[in-house]
């Protein structure tokens, strides 16, 4: 059954192609942005990747190209999202970890200033029923790395934040529409079929590469929220950006999109973070509509 929106449901099956995506119910987002400040906006939705390849995946399938401007390395465009021509701006941030996230959120907002800013790659799973190759979609995440080292051993003083209720929302109305988990299958440029599962729930981030199911951190990030289903290493960064913005050109709202590449063990290794992360930039495509922006 095909609705208006271009997609396609197969009995729970939701089939997409990157020039048929899903329009759905839409939380639409806006902001006061003072009354002296000429349209300074240039994006809608900003996305931060990390690695090579979530950055390639990105522009590959959402047809960013790199912005004119000689300074900071942007990328930028127009994605059609079945009516709503939705304005993309990316940035690589420098590294890995917390710290270079922050200041990729801080050049999205000062040189763009989207009302959503997306974090966008891939992620170690610790949940044991999430395999390689599906995909998380969250607007919550525990931060783990605040500890007190006593000499009786290591103390955990996890922060959680969670994303504005109007960036929820648009989470909420994209599983209402495509299930949850949503079940996607699609045909990369390459020709391949993708056929995988979004998930939503949160998940935790810090600076540790975990390539161990037994790590300390694992067990904590369990007994805080038995329902964490991955981690990272930027999601954190994102979260404190968002919260410590100030003034009139402030971000309204962000959500992080992680393709599970590993599971977070002994066994983890890159094969399959290419793949984690073109499977994460559909997602992105396809929750686009979801955060349309108000107000143009």
């Amino acid at each position: 059954m095909r609705d208006n929106s271009g997609v396609v449901n197969y009995g729970g099956t939701t089939q997409i192609s990157q020039s048929a995506i899903g329009h759905g119910a839409r939380v639409m987002l806006s902001a006061d942005r003072g009354k002296g400040q000429e349209q300074a906006r240039r994006a809608d939705v900003g996305v931060i990747t990390v690695k090579g390849n979530e950055a390639t995946a990105v522009h590959r399938v959402l047809g960013l190209h790199r912005a004119p401007s000689g300074g900071l390395p942007f990328w930028e465009g127009e994605v059609d999202a079945r009516g709503d021509v939705i304005r993309v701006a990316a940035i690589r941030a420098l590294a890995q970890g917390q710290r270079s996230t922050v200041m990729a959120f801080d050049h999205l907002r000062r040189h763009y200033n989207p009302a959503v800013v997306v974090l966008t790659g891939i992620a170690g799973a610790i949940d044991p029923e999430l395999p390689i190759g599906d995909v998380v979609v969250t607007t919550q995440v525990v931060y783990y790395d605040l500890r007190k080292e006593t000499p009786d051993g290591r103390r955990h003083r996890g922060e959680e934040k969670e994303a504005p209720a109007a960036v929820s929302h648009a989470v909420n109305s994209y599983f209402t529409d495509h299930g949850e988990p949503a079940h996607l299958v699609s045909t990369g440029d390459d020709g391949a079929v993708h056929d995988y599962r979004v998930h939503t729930g949160p998940i935790g981030s810090g600076d540790a590469v975990i390539a161990d199911a037994e790590s300390e951190i694992i067990r904590y990030l369990k007994a805080f929220n038995d329902k964490i289903l991955a981690v990272d290493m930027e999601a954190g960064g994102l979260m404190q950006a968002f919260h410590e913005q100030d003034g009139p050109d402030a971000v309204n709202g962000w959500a992080v999109i992680r393709g599970i590449s590993d599971d977070a063990s002994r066994r983890k290794d890159d094969a399959e973070q290419g793949l984690a992360a073109y499977r994460a930039a559909m997602v992105l495509r396809s929750l686009l509509p979801y955060l349309a922006v108000d107000g143009r």
